[in-house]
């Protein structure tokens, strides 16, 4: 059933290299697709035809951008007013050291804008060389992108000044939105995932446990689930393993890295007490089972990381099926 579970030594407790948490930018990246409906749908539409949507409410004012329902009454909001694509700035704040997610790569204004023909104010930002040039009450103007799509990125940004705008009337409706989401962020791992993942560039699954006799977990968790007692024990498994569940991945999606049908599972390594998921391969996606045996397939040597993603996927042993009463508190 493959090679039992190998105990290490407990967690170095000096400032090392080899025993200091690891420490990696992350970015989360997607993109974000919604249909936009009775409101947000002639809004977006209207931008690509250089013009700005507001809608009047039960008490006679007009919100911009449009509310889908009204702040009184609670009832749809559908008496759209088109208003200017310039208006009077009522409050701003300067950001003068700009991310790389944001509209300019250069210090500009986020302000509140109250557009003509408008009772409320939207966000947006407006580009003057530096803060002095900015004031509460100052007049601008959209600046147009040329190429326009539909979404709010069609006004490039405000800058001083009346309108100078020349709506169109030819840009087609514009029923879906979709919207780029990246988040970046600094990730330090605790020091049970350091162990596991500095295991994993060396071609090596090590999980953790709080002492002898004490469940295996990998990744290794910080402490026990049931009484808190803190992880100390690194403990090393076999790359061999029991499938517990699984699923097969019939549904094609954006961003699918395999084609389907390809197998999903938890796998319980030998000597291990919590499954992980990954990809089973090498066999008919229905020839997969509960109680399969399994081994991973790695990746060559010089595409290690620290990453799950240096085993490529698990594939068959060929050894009997796992009995049931092995994994039965395990799924």
């Amino acid at each position: 059933m493959g090679k039992s579970a190998v105990a290490l030594s407990p967690a170095p407790e000096d400032k090392s290299s080899s025993s200091k948490p690891l420490s990696a930018p992350l970015t989360l990246k997607f993109d974000y697709t919604r249909s936009l409906g009775p409101t947000l749908g002639p809004f977006m539409s209207a931008l690509r035809n250089r013009r700005v949507l507001g809608v009047r409410g039960s008490d006679g004012r007009v919100f911009t951008p449009p509310a889908e329902y009204d702040p009184h009454t609670a009832e749809p909001l559908t008496d759209f007013v088109e208003v200017s694509d310039a208006g009077t700035v009522v409050s701003w704040a300067w950001n003068a050291m700009p991310t790389s997610s944001q509209p300019f790569d250069r210090p500009f204004a986020w302000a509140l804008i109250r557009l003509d023909g408008s009772d409320t104010a939207m966000a947006h930002v407006v580009d003057v060389p530096d803060a002095s040039h900015m004031s509460t009450g100052m007049r601008v103007r959209a600046r147009w992108e040329s190429d326009r799509l539909g979404r709010m990125a069609d006004i490039v940004c405000f800058e001083p000044g009346e309108s100078t705008n020349t709506p169109t009337d030819d840009a087609e409706a514009v029923t879906i939105l979709t919207t780029p989401v990246e988040l970046g962020y600094q990730h330090s791992a605790s020091a049970e995932e350091s162990w596991y993942l500095r295991g994993l560039a060396e071609g090596r699954l090590v999980g953790g446990r709080t002492g002898p006799g004490g469940k295996v977990y990998i990744p290794p968790r910080g402490s026990s689930p049931t009484d808190g007692v803190p992880t100390r024990e690194q403990v090393e498994l076999p790359d061999t393993g029991t499938v517990t569940t699984f699923c097969i991945v019939n549904v094609p999606f954006m961003g699918q890295r395999l084609k389907p049908p390809y197998v999903a599972a938890y796998v319980l390594l030998d000597g291990a007490d919590i499954a992980f998921l990954h990809i089973i391969q090498e066999c008919d996606a229905h020839d997969v089972r509960m109680g399969m045996r399994v081994q991973a397939k790695w990746k060559p040597r010089e595409e290690w990381g620290y990453t799950l993603e240096n085993i490529e996927y698990f594939r068959p042993t060929g050894e009997p099926d796992a009995e049931y009463d092995t994994y039965a508190h395990h799924l």
